[in-house]
């Protein structure tokens, strides 16, 4: 009788849970495993350089840092936040079933992302001058400069590699991401250990090895798109369609580039800061920055798989849907961030073992680890949001509120902290435990707490405030009207929201292999399907191009005048 009631009890409790429910979670779960894994794929390429450079000198280690920085915050950044807007538009487009148009927003991203190149160049190859100019240690600049030239040549690749990258990704085909990964870093390891210590190359053949490894990726995903066919649903051959719309586009990526750039800039500014104060605290702040970056790389995989599947339900028609993957994204994001907080709070002893021997530097992450772990839970709401914010095409929000929570608030809050309490300004005598703050004997215990965790406490405080203003805007959303224009950025001219064929575009299915939908199907189905909206005619369209890349070759001129004229 009570096993009786105990299964009729689970009956009643399943009959509550809608299947579709059961469905979503399925689908967002099979591509939050392989977007995490492509995600640390893509890391560890530099982050495994980094480890060979660190047996060439404690010079050449900090160089290859202040590199790897200048890179990501040059560079990587501005190709990742500009391939935002493609995810945005192809993640609705697919959806819509409108597949042609697809194939043209990946040829205007290619195009978009090979002249982002240039004015990325112009700064790159000015890195040493502009290190010295922020005080560092010119033989550390000459070490990071010699990196970076050599390293330049990868940015096409890189940036080819980001487009097909967004184009597989947001039509939930992630595993070839991360077997192009997994190969690039055995490559990448590989061409590290025989350049430095076989053949004595030093930091020039880490440097190669890493531009093979981006072109190593690149190629890999390209022969794999051709030798599965995955391009001839969206696909129909080059067009000059790819010219027009560009104004649109920079629209979503310019801002999508700024709330990427505006947290990863914080990060590399907050070491740069520290290494003021003294070695120890950068070298604390280098161990919590790549802790950060792994914890991080855990959830996020959910919060891509939630943007990807609320573009394809939004260019679908489907706001219902669209809303229920933004919730469950958001809500296993967070699951997850919770677990690793804990871990995180439990092992902020120990985990800096992971780095260093350092008694030190140990000390230092431990204190901040217990401001970390909230921290992280704070700041995987806020990425997650932020994820169904550019799925939205609502970038413009997204770059606003981080600009205002990093330099309006948290910024400012955290770098007043750290030299306020290095100046020694601070009247009352505070020493601080894991749970409150509390009065002692030393004023020299407040100067020298602040300065290890001011700017992780003006973090803490622009998290908390992004996950509230997120979360509020996300509650706010009119979805059935982000529907209509994500199905206007679809190409999909006539009111189709309430019409039935469009939810044929519903029955997309992803996967990582064979078709992905009855093309004839949709396309047949849905009504005044176009690859351009608002065409600028021939003439001006060859104007406006041509002036774009002559801007850019300018910039690249530019920066490589003032090269020039620092060194003379």
């Amino acid at each position: 009788m009570a096993e009786y009631l105990n299964n009729a009890f689970l009956r009643r409790l399943r009959s509550f849970i809608p299947v579709e429910f059961k469905t979503e979670v399925k689908e967002l779960s099979s591509l939050a495993l392989p977007v995490f894994l492509s995600y640390i794929m893509v890391y560890l390429i530099g982050f495994v350089s980094v480890i060979f450079c660190g047996h060439l000198g404690r010079t050449i280690l900090e160089g290859v840092g202040l590199a790897t920085a200048v890179i990501n915050v040059s560079a990587v950044s501005v190709g990742y936040g500009l391939a935002s807007a493609s995810g945005t538009l192809v993640s609705q487009t697919f959806g819509s079933g409108n597949l042609k148009r697809v194939g043209v927003i990946v040829q205007r991203t290619f195009l978009i992302l090979m002249l982002a190149c240039f004015p990325c160049w112009a700064i790159l190859i000015n890195t040493e001058s502009l290190l010295i100019a922020v005080k560092q240690n010119p033989e550390v600049a000459r070490v990071s400069q010699l990196y970076v030239t050599i390293y330049m040549p990868a940015l096409p690749g890189l940036f080819t590699f980001i487009a097909e990258a967004t184009y597989l990704q947001n039509q939930g085909i992630i595993w070839p991401l991360v077997i192009s990964g997994a190969v690039s870093n055995v490559i990448n390891a590989l061409c590290n250990y025989i350049f430095i210590f076989v053949l004595d190359l030093g930091i020039v053949g880490s440097a190669a090895a890493n531009v093979a490894s981006q072109y190593v990726m690149a190629i890999m995903l390209f022969v794999y798109i051709l030798y599965k066919g995955l391009h001839k649903e969206t696909w129909h051959g080059l067009s000059m369609d790819c010219l027009q719309e560009w104004g649109d586009f920079m629209w979503l990526g310019i801002p999508a580039m700024l709330m990427l750039s505006t947290e990863w800039w914080t990060y590399e500014l907050g070491s740069f800061l520290a290494g003021l104060i003294s070695e120890v605290e950068l070298g604390a702040q280098s161990v919590i920055y790549e802790l950060a970056n792994i914890a991080y790389m855990c959830p996020i995989g959910f919060s891509v798989a939630g943007s990807v599947r609320v573009g394809n339900a939004l260019g679908a028609g489907n706001p219902e849907q669209a809303k229920l993957y933004a919730k469950l994204s958001i809500a296993f994001a967070v699951s997850i961030s919770v677990c690793l907080a804990v871990v995180i709070g439990s092992l902020k002893d120990v985990i800096s073992y992971i780095f260093t021997n350092d008694q030190q530097i140990r000390e230092r992450v431990s204190r901040v680890m217990v401001l970390y772990a909230p921290f992280h839970l704070l700041d995987t709401i806020a990425a997650a949001g932020g994820s169904i914010v550019r799925a939205l095409g609502m970038q413009m929000f997204g770059a606003a509120g981080n600009l205002v929570g990093y330099y309006g608030i948290g910024f400012p809050i955290g770098v007043s902290l750290m030299f306020a309490a290095k100046m020694g300004i601070f009247g009352r005598n505070i020493t601080f435990s894991p749970t409150l703050f509390y009065c002692s004997s030393s004023s020299h215990s407040v100067m020298l707490l602040l300065s290890q965790i001011g700017l992780w406490i003006g973090l803490l405080v622009c998290v908390f405030l992004l996950s509230v203003f997120f979360i509020v805007l996300l509650i706010k959303i009119n979805w059935v009207k982000a529907t209509e224009e994500a199905q206007k950025r679809a190409g999909i001219q006539s009111d189709c929201a309430e019409d039935d064929t469009v939810q044929q575009a519903n029955n997309v299915h992803l996967s990582d292999g064979g078709a992905h939908t009855d093309t004839e199907m949709l396309t047949e189905n849905l009504p005044n399907l176009t690859t351009t909206i608002n065409a600028l005619p021939l003439g001006v369209l060859v104007v406006r191009r041509g002036l774009t890349l002559l801007a850019m070759f300018m910039i690249l001129a530019v920066g490589i005048a003032l090269s020039v004229l620092v060194k003379m």
